[in-house]
């Protein structure tokens, strides 16, 4: 499989999402069990899986917020950057 290919980089993500999917299916049959989550004033019982993909969504999303505002303050920057930059007339020679 070639990696540099655009085909065998799908396959590999296909296959990579598919162990992925199975270990996420595994995990959660194994640890179907009940646990109380307690946060702040929040009291509440709900399967182990359910509180981990929980706290994973959060975590996905608190990240994704963070890059997003890194992307949007980095492009502002170079905007800036290149409003401040005098107009270039080079002409050929």
């Amino acid at each position: 499989m070639n990696l540099n290919d655009p085909a065998g980089r799908h396959v590999f993500s296909l296959i990579f999402t598919l162990i992925a999917l199975a270990v996420v299916v595994l995990f959660s049959v194994q640890n179907a069990g009940p646990v109380a989550v307690s946060f702040l004033f929040w009291h509440f019982e709900a399967s182990l899986a359910v509180v981990i993909a929980l706290s994973l969504m959060i975590g996905m999303i608190a990240g994704i917020t963070v890059l997003s505002w890194i992307r949007l303050r980095r492009s502002v920057r170079k905007k800036k950057a290149r409003g401040s930059e005098p107009a270039r007339t080079d002409q050929p020679s």
